[in-house]
């Protein structure tokens, strides 16, 4: 009987909180365009500005570390059935995750880098 509430509210609050962020993420976008046209920014400057302020290797960022998530659960998994230690499964997501983190740190910064470069002799 536990189990079906305990279900039932983390559902709930699953969706109150994704709300949430959605109407956070809207409302300072907003604020963001509201605060651009009182500056007395023209459409292009905005658009131009919008695009500049992007970063292009956010879903890499996001890529790496969801992998590494999925290496440190798979392996924790297989730890887990070979000895019967459940211990090291969070240890592997919280490690894997971690390491997703600084793997994605270090590859978008070396994209980063070779595209300024790029840019830069483009401009040129």
């Amino acid at each position: 009987m536990h189990e079906g509430i305990a279900g039932m509210i983390t559902g709930v609050i699953f969706f109150i909180v994704t709300g949430l962020v959605l109407v956070t993420y809207f409302y300072f976008r907003s604020k963001e365009k509201q605060m651009m046209i009182e500056r007395g920014m023209s459409y292009e400057q905005m658009v131009e500005f919008l695009k500049t302020k992007r970063n292009p290797f956010t879903f890499l960022k996001i890529g790496i570390i969801i992998f590494m998530l999925g290496v440190g659960i798979g392996t924790g998994v297989l730890i887990e059935e070979s000895n019967g230690n459940s211990g090291w499964i969070p240890l592997l997501i919280f490690g894997g995750t971690g390491l997703g983190f600084v793997l994605a740190f270090y590859a978008t910064k070396k994209y980063e880098v070779d595209n300024r470069t790029e840019y830069q002799e483009k401009a040129e």
